[in-house]
């Protein structure tokens, strides 16, 4: 889908929740879990402080009923003939300065001798005592003459004897006052933690949109799930990498082609273990267009170009195809167009002296015509008879034929030294033909630009190597300009030619096919000069099996 006209839909779909931008579900959300966060703390608050009230008045009435009790005064007034009238404004006296609702002071049997009704005097308390009576305390939250209370009941004792009870105790309206009392500050912290977490709210939301470009939640669903199966669908390898030169993304078929390991993003292009050249054109930031790169196993046509966003550069993409059998084949058309063309001379040279020939016998010279004839055949033959002898693979014999027809009509010298031997087997039949065909055709190119002799010598034997290998030799050497100084080392990567560049730019890539194949078969391959030129490849006998 287009990008940009996705904020404008999404825009249009203000109203309907389920098609807001990822950014304002995310606002939304974390304004609602706000809300009930704060809310949640301030009823937590608010009952945390209640039961800290609870809790308080409980420790305050116990402590003043224990203070009541141990007075020596209440001791001797409990027991004397008219404790009401000592106990009353002493009782009352404590009940303001504690700050509790009422001090009562009772007989044992539960009868009261002071009270802040003075009416209730006489009166039977109203709560729970014979914990108190067996010399223990009585916590309890009861309603009494004075409504809902928290209260604490103690024993006034005599030595060992329970001589009196005091019930001191603190009204639930009391309690519950002081914890309203306390809500204003609980409040104005929920407002300002609600502020807090509204600001957090907005500027994650704002990061958010920035960084999903206002899209919502099923335009970024849809847009993931079709790049990842267009990614993984496209038969061309896709490579992007970052302005530093690091990978950020590989397809499959980039995967396989590159032959790239699983912690392959992240990484820079040059630690991946990629061909130097090819590591080179990924990370030097230019374009690239239909550019040829070998590596171990594949010849690679890479296209590269920038990758940008408003304006803004992001990295550079990269498209790779896969042009090794093409480039096979293409050598092998090559060979066998060459064979052709070859053969084609050929013909034309018979037909001249069979020309000859006939004149010569219409002219009554039969002796010179036989001579004539015979010594052509001679010559034919020693040489088919030669590289017969010498090469046990026929595609390659073929081959050699044609490329000393061909060397014969471009006025080269093609010789094969005496002795040589190439066996069967050595190596696949396609491989053989990638690799002699391209060092003799370097070798014929290389030795037409020499100004003296024009040559190219082949020799082939079998040697034994270490730990009892058998090894098969194969030299190819020209008597051209050689190397160029330092061009060694360049002799095997893409692109390295002394000629011009020739049809569908395929110069350089001849030897750099003839490195793969060899390092492929577990071979090795040498080159000298100058003067001239001398390739030297070794293989194992038997990797063509």
């Amino acid at each position: 889908m287009p990008l940009s006209s996705v904020p404008r839909r999404v825009a249009r779909a203000v109203g309907a929740p389920g098609r807001w931008s990822v950014a304002a579900q995310t606002f939304a959300l974390q304004a609602v879990i706000a809300v009930l966060v704060v809310a949640a703390g301030l009823a937590g608050a608010f009952v945390q402080a209640q039961r800290a009230g609870d809790e308080e008045a409980t420790a305050r009435a116990t402590a003043v009923a224990e203070t009541v009790a141990a007075t020596p005064a209440v001791v001797a007034a409990v027991q004397g003939p008219d404790p009401t009238a000592t106990l009353q404004p002493y009782a009352e006296r404590v009940r303001a300065e504690s700050g509790t609702d009422f001090v009562v002071i009772m007989s044992r049997a539960g009868v009261r001798y002071t009270h802040p009704d003075p009416a209730q005097i006489g009166k039977p308390f109203l709560g729970h005592t014979a914990e108190a009576l067996a010399g223990g305390t009585v916590v309890e939250d009861y309603t009494g003459t004075l409504g809902p209370s928290s209260r604490a009941v103690v024993p006034v004792l005599d030595g060992r004897d329970v001589v009196a009870l005091v019930a001191v105790g603190i009204r639930k309206s009391a309690v519950g006052a002081q914890v309203q009392a306390q809500l204003p500050g609980l409040l104005l912290a929920g407002l300002a933690a609600a502020a807090l977490s509204g600001l957090g709210t907005a500027l994650v939301a704002r990061r958010i949109r920035r960084q999903t470009h206002g899209l919502g939640e099923r335009q970024l669903r849809e847009m993931y799930e079709y790049y990842d199966a267009v990614l993984h669908a496209v038969t061309e390898g896709l490579v992007i990498t970052d302005l530093d030169g690091t990978l950020r993304l590989a397809n499959d078929e980039a995967t396989r082609l590159l032959d790239l390991p699983a912690d392959a993003v992240g990484r820079r292009a040059t630690e991946l273990g990629l061909a130097a050249p090819l590591a080179a054109a990924l990370t030097d930031g230019r374009a690239h267009e239909d550019e040829l790169h070998v590596t171990s196993a594949r010849v690679l046509v890479l296209n590269q170009g920038p990758a940008t966003w408003r304006g803004r550069l992001l990295g550079h993409v990269a498209t790779l195809r896969d042009r090794t059998d093409l480039e096979a084949l293409t050598g092998e058309l090559d060979s066998a167009r060459g064979l052709t063309e070859a053969l084609r001379s050929q013909a034309h040279e018979s037909a001249n002296r069979l020309h000859t020939i006939v004149s010569l016998i219409e002219l009554g010279h039969t002796e010179r015509a036989l001579d004539f004839a015979t010594e052509e055949l001679h010559v034919s033959q020693v040489l088919t008879d030669h590289v017969v002898a010498a090469v046990d693979e026929p595609a390659l014999t073929a081959l050699l034929l044609g490329k000393a027809a061909e060397a014969h009509e471009r006025g080269l010298e093609l010789e094969i030294a005496e002795r040589s031997r190439w066996p069967r087997d050595v190596a696949p039949v396609r491989d053989l033909v990638t690799i002699v065909g391209n060092l003799v055709d370097n070798a014929l190119d290389a030795a037409l630009q020499s100004h003296g002799a024009r040559r190219v010598a082949i020799d082939a034997h079998v040697e034994e190597g270490h730990a009892g290998r058998t090894w098969a030799v194969l030299s190819v050497s020209d008597t051209g300009p050689g190397l160029p100084p330092g061009g060694v080392d360049e002799a095997f990567r893409r692109g390295f030619s002394t000629k011009e560049q020739g049809r569908a730019g395929r110069r350089g890539i001849g030897l750099a096919l003839v490195a793969q194949s060899v390092e492929r078969l577990g071979g090795s391959l040498e080159v000298t000069g100058p003067p001239g030129a001398t390739f030297v490849v070794r293989l194992p006998v038997g990797a063509g099996r």
